[in-house]
């Protein structure tokens, strides 16, 4: 079986940043590392140019236990 890695595509839009991206992708913006490592011909840059193709590795996102986080910041 192989073992070959999935990614999505994407073009950045000027003023992207990697937290951003990982927010859009994942809903944490902490895990911008993934895709950092993915793109190494990336540089490593506060904001993006526009019109920069990145790979997006498609990851498990484990769901916060809810239980653990303060009422105020548990979902309804």
């Amino acid at each position: 079986m192989s073992t070959q890695a999935q990614f999505l595509e994407h073009t950045t839009i000027a003023g992207e940043r990697w937290d951003l991206i990982a927010w859009a992708y994942y809903g944490d913006p902490t895990l911008y590392l993934p895709i950092v490592m993915a793109n190494p011909g990336i540089p490593i840059e506060p904001v993006f140019e526009a019109g920069l193709q990145l790979k997006i590795p498609i990851i498990q996102v484990s769901p916060i236990a809810t239980a653990d986080l303060p009422p105020w910041k548990r979902a309804s």
